[in-house]
């Protein structure tokens, strides 16, 4: 009778020992004499409630409490690396724990990153050939687990929708993806050398189709949000959007028409041939204009969303409002030794992709008719019907619960207001006046150091084609256009690079200006002022960047130097230029003996006209 009250018995835990019970038959020992001895029967049921744990808790196996496991690759095979992605929403995590099918529980070495959403990363060198259970941890408490194994299909989730879950480990993929040590300049020469780089990217070979090798993935400024969203959702099985958007007036930001919606990434893998085609359609469709829409306007791509740190998740879009466009990448949070700094990735004309610092100097706002700058998230896709989506309105985003909220705060506030909003984000302890002053150094001169790369790529260009002329586009088109003019020329850097210069020498009058800002301490605001005055004046002197001449030989310019060369970079941006021209050597010098081209007499007469852009930092509408 007791081995059919246990066979009645549906629960995963006890059905092992049911068999083991039964098998007892068969080597000799009588089922019921075996339960007519209380000690034995004890014991047998001691064993079925202490069993390993990874039965024991099968159960209660899953997400909860905003948190979510990924494994990459999809199915993984014995033998073969695997990654590991825990994803919360909801706090912390504290660790990651592999169990295998004997019970036995190891903590995994694990990178922690963000917050909000936080995440931990950890990475299997060999899997095993069994069963295996990843176990998430917060606070002591099982946060997520998720089973699988290398022997065949796994049920791990493809994602059906965008929900919290979803952005959650889009965000956490994002940063995963831009990371490195906050003081380690990133750069790269394109998409392509990062979204190969297995290390970096949780999702290389995430279909375990080779699905990335050879992918031709280059986009620049404006594509490069739209390229990575692409890439995510042909991962995960999500649906993507994009519409096509006019370039806006003098009076009017740009306005686009009805969604394009590709939901074929949801109903089952898709090679990379279609995703080549379909990120091929993208690229020619989308342009600064497609970020630079209306605040208000809600037939785009992208919302305006609260200007908060809960909000500004890795992964939001940063238009500003002359068209550059910048992906939020990591916050690295403010400690008693250093500022905090948040960091995003851009793309450039030449399609090259570089992390940087988050400042003035690269993010610029302003209150313009003819554009809706800020910080926005895409805008979400739902599902109304088995292949049918659409895209939801700014009214219902206004409240939804599983995405960021739709707001107009930013189109409150001018510019010094936002400036200073996004600096007690960064370092809502407030700054000691050096600190800050020597994070705003640094930022300039990583600034300047990736300027010398572009310049260095237009030096490139002419040595394969010595006597080669790049045509100049007339008017605003200088700061957008196709071919080598737009990979090779830096009017839009050299703006940024002059708005930057201000920003350093513009510092002392900041703290007079806004003193909450910074941890003065006994100081009044004017001392502090006078303090940084003189720090400038002696760290100009000690900091200093290297370019290279038309001749390959090396030349040293102080920050003092490339401070008082301002008025140079106003007509620097002309790639038929030579390196000294475009760096402001003076005729006559040594350091300009070496150049040996210059820009046609008619090209020098319309940049000496449109030089008032650069002098008064105003981008003309274009």
């Amino acid at each position: 009778m007791a081995i059919i009250a246990l066979k009645h018995l549906k629960s995963s835990l006890i059905k092992p020992y049911i068999r083991a019970f039964s098998d007892s038959k068969s080597s000799g020992i009588a089922a019921s004499g075996l339960c007519l001895s209380v000690t034995l029967c004890f014991i047998f049921l001691l064993a079925v409630f202490t069993t390993p744990p990874v039965l024991a808790q099968e159960a209660a196996c899953g997400q909860h409490n905003g948190t979510q496991l990924w494994i990459s690759p999809l199915n993984p095979k014995a033998g073969e690396a695997i990654k590991i992605m825990a994803v919360s929403t909801a706090g912390p995590l504290a660790e990651l724990l592999m169990i295998d099918n004997q019970g036995r529980r190891t903590a995994l070495p694990s990178r922690r990153r963000g917050g909000p959403p936080w995440s931990l990363v950890a990475e299997l060198a060999e899997s095993p050939n069994r069963l295996q259970r990843i176990e998430a941890y917060r606070e002591g408490k099982l946060a997520a687990c998720h089973e699988f194994t290398t022997s065949g299909v796994n049920a791990q989730e493809r994602l059906k929708e965008w929900n919290l879950a979803a952005e959650a480990f889009y965000s956490v993929w994002i940063e995963t993806l831009f990371g490195a040590p906050s003081g380690e300049n990133l750069s790269f020469t394109s998409l392509q050398p990062v979204l190969r780089n297995a290390e970096r990217n949780f999702l290389h070979n995430y279909l375990g189709l080779n699905e990335d090798n050879n992918l031709p993935l280059t986009p620049d400024c404006a594509d490069l949000p739209y390229t990575l969203r692409a890439y995510f959702a042909w991962k995960v099985g999500l649906p993507v959007a994009f519409r096509a958007c006019g370039r806006g007036s003098a009076k009017a930001p740009p306005h686009c028409g009805a969604p394009t919606i590709m939901a074929e990434f949801t109903r089952g893998i898709s090679s990379q041939s279609n995703f080549t085609k379909f990120s091929r359609r993208l690229v020619d469709t989308v342009h600064s204009g497609s970020a630079r829409t209306g605040l208000a306007d809600e037939s785009t791509d992208l919302y305006p969303i609260p200007m908060n740190r809960e909000t500004l998740w890795p992964g939001t879009v940063y238009a500003d409002p002359y068209g550059h466009i910048l992906v939020l990448a990591e916050w690295v949070p403010q400690t008693v030794d250093n500022p905090g700094m948040l960091l995003a990735v851009d793309a450039q004309p030449d399609n090259s992709v570089t992390r940087k610092r988050v400042w003035e100097g690269t993010l610029l706002f302003a209150n313009t008719a003819n554009a809706g700058p800020g910080f926005k998230a895409f805008r979400p896709l739902i599902q109304t019907a088995p292949g049918k989506w659409r895209a939801l309105s700014n009214d219902e985003l206004s409240d939804h619960p599983e995405f960021t909220t739709y707001s107009l705060e930013q189109d409150q506030l001018t510019p010094d207001d936002f400036y200073a909003k996004l600096a007690r984000l960064i370092n809502p302890g407030g700054f000691d006046p050096q600190q800050a002053y020597e994070a705003t150094l640094a930022a300039l001169v990583e600034q300047i150091e990736t300027r010398v790369t572009s310049v260095n790529n237009g030096e490139a260009y002419f040595r394969k084609n010595p006597r080669s002329v790049i045509p100049m586009p007339s008017g605003a088109a200088i700061f957008q256009t196709i071919g080598p003019w737009e990979d090779y020329s830096t009017p839009s850097r050299d703006m940024r690079l002059i708005i930057a210069i201000n920003v350093l020498t513009g510092l002392p009058e900041k703290i007079l200006r806004h003193p909450e800002l910074f941890v003065l301490g006994s100081q009044s605001p004017a001392e502090a002022k006078a303090r940084i005055e003189q720090h400038h004046a002696q760290r100009i002197l000690e900091s200093s960047i290297r370019y290279t001449r038309s001749d390959g030989s090396p030349w040293e310019l102080s920050v003092a130097d490339v401070l008082a060369r301002k008025p140079a970079f106003e007509m620097a941006y002309n790639p038929n230029d030579c390196a000294e021209i475009r760096w402001g050597a003076k005729p006559d010098t040594e350091e300009y003996a070496t150049c040996h081209r210059r820009a046609p007499a008619e090209q020098r007469v319309k940049m000496e006209q449109y030089r008032a852009w650069f002098r008064e930092v105003r981008r003309p509408v274009q």
